[in-house]
């Protein structure tokens, strides 16, 4: 008898971890207010500037399915933008224009993302949720440089392969969670990581649709050594607030 009940509570618990047992909807927005460092340039000594704070917004939305060993699926939309200045100590070169010793030179970045990520739960309750899985970040950007009448920019464009990872943790009849999530790459000398932690509280819970508040912390490092030429050392972090709602 053991041994015929001990595969079906396996299954049990294995099944439901997959992903909800209806089809699950979620679509969220997020407002994050970064501060940006670093810099960027043609080789690998690149030049810093001062930016700019700016506000940025993300959106994503996500499938999850309660089919046994086919990933969930979410696609998340960001964009990243920043200007500042330098007044550079040495001559800097970029796109093919040259630029001297002690300009004032203006430096930005436009940049959008796609991320692509098939996950799974491995874990699904009210108190604890694990989600693991890979991510294909498609990036679009271009970096700008000026200083008076000369005006360069070079864009640059690729696929990144990233770790995906979700945890949360729940404080039963608060409506209150503790929340961490990330894309994570170092290979190489290029290194791309983009987390955050966040408190999430449970505004509306009913059965058309949740509404779930965030409060939280985002750091993104993008490191690229070489992608079309494009080397960057920028780190942009700070505070966001974003709803997400469950259908």
């Amino acid at each position: 008898m053991l041994k015929k009940l001990l595969p079906l509570a396996l299954f049990s618990f294995v099944v439901p971890a997959q992903a909800d047992t209806l089809l699950g909807l979620y679509v969220g927005a997020q407002g994050w207010r970064a501060e940006a460092e670093g810099g960027f340039a043609n080789s690998q000594s690149v030049t810093d500037f001062s930016f700019k704070d700016k506000t940025l917004a993300s959106y994503y939305v996500a499938l999850e399915h309660p089919v046994p060993l086919v990933p969930n699926i979410k696609i998340s939309r960001q964009n990243i933008e920043t200007q500042g200045n330098s007044l550079l100590s040495s001559s800097f070169s970029f796109a093919g224009e040259s630029f001297a010793a002690g300009t004032d030179l203006n430096g930005a970045l436009d940049m959008d993302s796609t991320d692509y990520t098939l996950y799974y739960e491995i874990f699904d309750n009210d108190i604890l949720s694990l989600d693991v899985g890979l991510t294909g970040r498609d990036v679009d950007g271009v970096l700008m440089a000026s200083a008076g009448s000369q005006i360069t920019e070079q864009s640059f464009s690729g696929i990144v392969p990233l770790l995906y990872g979700k945890v949360e943790v729940g404080m039963p009849l608060t409506g209150l969670a503790l929340q961490a999530q990330g894309n994570f790459l170092a290979l190489d000398d290029n290194k791309l990581y983009d987390y955050q932690a966040a408190v999430t509280y449970s505004l509306l819970d009913n059965i058309a649709v949740d509404m779930t508040l965030q409060l939280g912390y985002r750091v993104y490092l993008l490191e690229l050594d070489d992608m079309d030429d494009i080397y960057t050392d920028m780190e942009f972090k700070g505070v966001f607030a974003g709803v997400e709602l469950h259908f």
